[in-house]
């Protein structure tokens, strides 16, 4: 069987409120609390869930140690659609409790973008590229004939 898609993205947070309330100012999207103990945020193509990290790890298995410092070697992305929007997804997070850690710039594969880390400590990159375009549904794709 071929996997064709990420459907859900789980992030296991200390404070499901504080979360929830973060990405819905962040993202700008109504955040889906009707089952109890979970956010679910329907963005096109993956969700993001939000759900508590002790619970999310008794889940795995309840010898699952919970280890969170440092970098895990996982990012996330948001691509914007100009550079002025990175500077303004960047600064709302900013203003909603996230922690820059680079600034939006120049990159060395052409295009723009900068780092925040959630409350959590999850590292988010927000960027926009010359190649990527967005179908009318909000997916993002890589531009023919770039």
């Amino acid at each position: 069987m071929k996997i064709s898609r990420i459907t859900i993205l789980t992030l296991g947070v200390a404070d499901l409120g504080k979360a929830t309330r973060f990405y819905e100012a962040v993202l700008g999207t109504p955040p889906n609390t009707s089952s109890d103990g979970i956010t679910i945020i329907e963005l096109p193509g993956t969700w993001i869930s939000l759900y508590p990290l002790d619970k999310l790890a008794e889940d795995i298995s309840p010898e699952v140690p919970i280890i969170r410092s440092g970098f895990s070697g996982v990012t996330l992305a948001h691509n914007a659609r100009s550079k002025d929007d990175v500077v303004a997804i960047m600064r709302c997070a900013e203003l909603a409790g996230a922690r820059v850690v680079k600034e939006p710039q120049e990159t060395f594969w052409g295009g723009f973008s900068g780092y925040f880390a959630d409350l959590d400590g999850y590292y988010w990159e927000v960027a926009w590229g010359p190649m990527f375009e967005f179908a009318e549904n909000g997916e993002l794709r890589i531009k023919e004939n770039v």
